[in-house]
C-alpha cells in the first residue's frame, strides 16, 4: 500500500476526514491523528466492511512542553467542542505528559518523550505505529515500519523495552473477534 492509497482509504471514514480537516484549528504543536482510527479503517475497507466498523475511539497525540494537567485539560475541552458533532469518542493526549502517569496506570516505567511520534513508536503492535497530520503540502504520514502490515492485516509485536505480552494478546484477541481475517504473529 502506497502512502497515497493509504490516505485515500483512511479518508473514506468520515470521522477521520473531518478530524484531519479540522486538526490544525486546535492550534496544538506536533499534533497527529494516530493508530486504530487509521489502520482499522484500512482493515475495514480491505475486508469490505463499513469504514467506521469496530473503531472504539479516535486518538490524537500532540507534544507541548507545558506539562501541566490544566493545559492538557483545556486542550481536551477545545477538542471536545471542535469535534462534538462527529458523535465519536476523541482521546487527546499530550505526549510530553505521558511519563507522569503511565507507570501508575500500567505498573511499568515510561521514559519522557521528545516529540509526539515518540509516543507512536511505543505502541504494542507495529500495525498501530502510524500517524497522519495535515501540512501545507497536504498530509504527512508517520509509519516507521511502513504500511505493509496495515495492508496485509498483520498484527505483530513491537518489542520495545516495556513490551507487555499479556496486553498484546488481549488487544490482538479483541481485534481478531472483529476482524477474523487478521494474522497475529506470536509475541
Amino acid at each position: 500500500m502506497t502512502e497515497s492509497e493509504f490516505l485515500d482509504v483512511i479518508r473514506r471514514n468520515p470521522v477521520n476526514r473531518a478530524i484531519l480537516e479540522r486538526l490544525s484549528r486546535l492550534g496544538l504543536p506536533d499534533c497527529w491523528l494516530v493508530s486504530g482510527a487509521l489502520f482499522q479503517t484500512a482493515w475495514n475497507v480491505r475486508t469490505g466492511r463499513d469504514p467506521l466498523f469496530g473503531i472504539k475511539d479516535y486518538d490524537l497525540f500532540y507534544f507541548d512542553s507545558d506539562k501541566s494537567w490544566d493545559a492538557e485539560d483545556r486542550a481536551i475541552h477545545v477538542a471536545n467542542a471542535l469535534f462534538a458533532d462527529l458523535g465519536a469518542s476523541i482521546e487527546l493526549r499530550n505526549q510530553a505528559r505521558v511519563h507522569l502517569w503511565y507507570e501508575m496506570k500500567f505498573d511499568t516505567h515510561y521514559p519522557p518523550l521528545a516529540r509526539a511520534t515518540d509516543g507512536i513508536d511505543r505502541f504494542l503492535m507495529q500495525v498501530a505505529m502510524v500517524g497522519v497530520r495535515p501540512v501545507s503540502s497536504g498530509f504527512e504520514i508517520y509509519a516507521p515500519h511502513a504500511l505493509g502490515d496495515v495492508a496485509n492485516l498483520i498484527v505483530r509485536p513491537n518489542r520495545m523495552p516495556n513490551f507487555k505480552p499479556n496486553l498484546y494478546y488481549e488487544k490482538a484477541e479483541r481485534w481478531k473477534t472483529l476482524w477474523p481475517e487478521l494474522v497475529v504473529i506470536p509475541a
